[in-house]
């Protein structure tokens, strides 16, 4: 009931991509949108990017942010020569696929990050899908950010809108708003975790029911869902433990745009980090130690099942054998010729297979 409750609320607060909203809509261009900040304070008006650049560079202070949906070469080539991006940067940035890292090019930074979501399902199978993922690309400059999201979720219009909520943030540099994004990507990773803690929390429990072990099944299919859960796991983790370099690199050392006032919460998103990574180690060795419970499992019931095969067949054997004797059709037999003969033989098949049945009983074999 709790669990049920909890995918529940999940789906009524799940972060939506809202298609009208100017900050969020992927229609009609690569480019979701272009802002200019001064002071932290969102400027009003859209305008070209070339624009939103010399608005900038003009009064000396603020930053532009524009955001991109899975920009092609051919849109993406006026913005790499118009901030001087670095052409590898630029490469990786369009065709994605990458490993989360951060990488410095003439005083621009380059972040790649994999956003994760967790897949809402009423039963798990052994071929649902769990955790889906995507990338997020961040260029960062002395006075622009450029986002670039690859895949269906990892909106970032939600934390624009949080970050304009708090000017003093935005304020700080284009560093404040890289933390930004990565504080949101690991936090939707935890979020990602604890839904799957709900998913093994109901293989175990329903591996370890013993209702369904006397009956025979022994959790009959849990063996997929566990091989499932452990390969989408795996994805969760290959977006996640990458993750630790860069983030070590944006607390630790002095980058171009990152500011000693900002490196402090990098750390504390490095420390997130490092709880997740342990979560999802913990959470790995579980799904083995519930395999490994779930193979003894099925051996144990196996061994049940073919004790009582051997019981029954044993019990069955007595009248075969009684029957295969007086079937040879020899002349002279014992009992042929006695008229109670035959009541008498049925009668003590039927009394050693009673004895054979209780004994197997009292034993446990059937």
């Amino acid at each position: 009931m709790i669990r049920r409750l909890r995918r529940a609320v999940r789906r009524v607060y799940r972060s939506t991509v809202d298609l009208s909203h100017p900050a969020r809509s992927p229609l009609g261009s690569a480019v979701v949108n272009c802002v200019v900040y001064e002071d932290g304070i969102r400027q009003p008006g859209d305008c070209p990017a070339e624009e939103a650049v010399r608005r900038v560079r003009k009064s000396g202070r603020g930053f532009v942010w524009i955001g991109l949906h899975e920009p092609d070469e051919a849109e993406f080539k006026g913005l790499a020569d118009l901030f001087g991006l670095h052409p590898l940067a630029v490469e990786d940035a369009v065709h994605a696929h990458q490993r989360p890292k951060v990488e410095q090019y003439d005083g621009a930074l380059f972040a790649v990050f994999k956003t994760c979501r967790y897949v809402e399902h009423e039963v798990l199978t052994a071929t649902s899908e769990v955790v889906d993922t995507g990338e997020l690309m961040v260029f960062t400059g002395p006075d622009f950010v450029i986002t670039i999201r690859h895949g269906r979720h990892g909106s970032l219009g939600p934390l624009r809108e949080r970050l304009e909520a708090s000017p003093e943030r935005l304020a700080m540099g284009t560093s404040s708003v890289l933390h930004a994004i990565a504080d949101q990507v690991v936090d939707d990773c935890l979020a990602v975790a604890d839904a799957v803690q709900d998913d093994i929390d109901r293989v175990e429990s329903e591996v370890f029911n013993e209702s369904a072990g006397r009956a025979g099944r022994a959790g009959r299919g849990d063996a997929g869902r566990i091989y499932q859960l452990k390969r989408e796991l795996l994805e969760l983790k290959r977006a996640v433990a990458p993750l630790d370099r860069p983030l070590d690199t944006l607390a630790n050392r002095s980058l171009p745009g990152v500011t000693a006032d900002v490196r402090p919460y990098f750390r504390d998103v490095a420390d997130h980090l490092a709880r997740l990574t342990d979560q999802i180690a913990a959470f790995d060795n579980l799904l083995d130690s519930i395999l490994q419970a779930h193979l003894a499992q099925v051996t144990v019931t196996q061994n049940e099942d073919m004790r009582k095969i051997t019981a029954w067949a044993a019990i069955i054997a007595v009248p075969t054998m009684v029957c295969g004797i007086y079937g040879m059709n020899f002349e002279h037999m014992p009992g042929l010729g006695w008229t109670y003969g035959y009541p008498a033989v049925v009668a003590l098949m039927a009394t050693a297979c009673y004895v054979l049945h209780r004994s197997f009983r009292r034993n446990g074999w059937l």
